[in-house]
């Protein structure tokens, strides 16, 4: 249903979109702390949720799960909106760049440390799914040309849009301007720009990681060949601080197939909070809400 109505609403967007900020998020001494902050954005004439949701570098779907309340179709000036980029970190080497499926993001930590990047993304949709994997980029392309595979050329011939063997640079290639392939067995997946924007933070390709042209763009000149991929689909994340404050995030799970996962989620992360008299409750309540942003949810110690 979130899905539905994300595509729906992008039928209605208006072409131009706000340009989005690129700065980096402090990571915390206490690893678990959450990092970033939640913004809440008073709405102005013309505002749209493409256009929040590209400016401040969030999926329209977490815009959706952190306003359940709200009518981000037809937003109405004065209208306050949640910006959940307050988050924690996926359990992930904190190095090169990092990928949770569930949450539709992208992490990139610099070498030199002490910040990371996060970035909204496009994956895989239904029978098309990102897989997981720890790799490695191997090849940096500028201006790609796109080469469809034949299943891919099949289902564009279903809808009437034939396409050539090979789409060359420019506005019809839908890699944009910059891809990063991935060494992945014989499989071709990419992390690469796009030549239509609204895709990005929705699971549509066909199992490439799709940003934004202006992230993608900055993300090339930080990375090369041999710059480390881990992708993980982690929809409950759980982390404790040094005080023993316990805080849980919780996305829309995904099954391997690209499906929402109707299974219960492993509680396992969560069993020594429980087992200290935890309130179970409050606990499965973040995890039904599926809001995607941080929540205290006890103490361990």
């Amino acid at each position: 249903m979130k899905m539905l109505r994300v595509l729906l609403l992008m039928l209605l967007l208006p072409a131009s979109l706000a340009q989005a900020n690129i700065n980096p998020i402090p990571l915390p001494e206490d690893p678990g702390r959450p990092v970033g902050q939640i913004v809440v954005h008073t709405a102005q004439e013309g505002d749209s949720m493409a256009a929040l949701a590209r400016y401040y570098g969030v999926s329209p779907i977490l815009l959706l799960a952190a306003n359940p309340d709200q009518d981000l179709f037809l937003m109405q000036p004065g209208q306050r909106v949640i910006i959940p980029n307050q988050l924690l970190l996926p359990r992930a080497e904190t190095q090169g760049i990092v990928i949770n499926l569930a949450e539709l993001r992208l992490y990139y930590y610099p070498e030199q440390g002490g910040e990371v990047y996060v970035f909204p993304i496009g994956i895989g949709r239904v029978g098309r799914a990102t897989p997981e994997m720890i790799t490695r980029i191997s090849e940096m392309r500028k201006n790609p040309t796109w080469t469809p595979t034949a299943n891919t050329r099949k289902e564009y011939e279903a809808k009437g849009i034939p396409l050539p063997a090979v789409v060359p640079p420019g506005p019809d290639n839908p890699l944009g301007e910059y891809a990063m392939r991935l060494a992945y067995g014989s499989g071709e997946y990419l992390i690469h720009g796009t030549n239509d924007p609204l895709d990005v933070g929705l699971r549509a390709s066909a199992g490439c990681i799709r940003m934004y042209p202006e992230h993608v763009e900055w993300l090339f000149a930080q990375v090369g060949n041999g710059t480390r991929v881990q992708i993980v689909n982690q929809a409950l994340k759980v982390s404790t601080d040094q005080y023993g404050q316990t805080f849980v995030e919780a996305h829309e799970p995904l099954t391997p197939e690209g499906l929402a996962d109707t299974r219960p989620l492993d509680l396992t992360a969560l069993m020594p909070l429980l087992e200290q008299g935890a309130d179970r409750g409050l606990i499965e309540q973040v995890i039904s809400h599926q809001q995607g942003v941080p929540q205290l949810v006890g103490q361990l110690y």
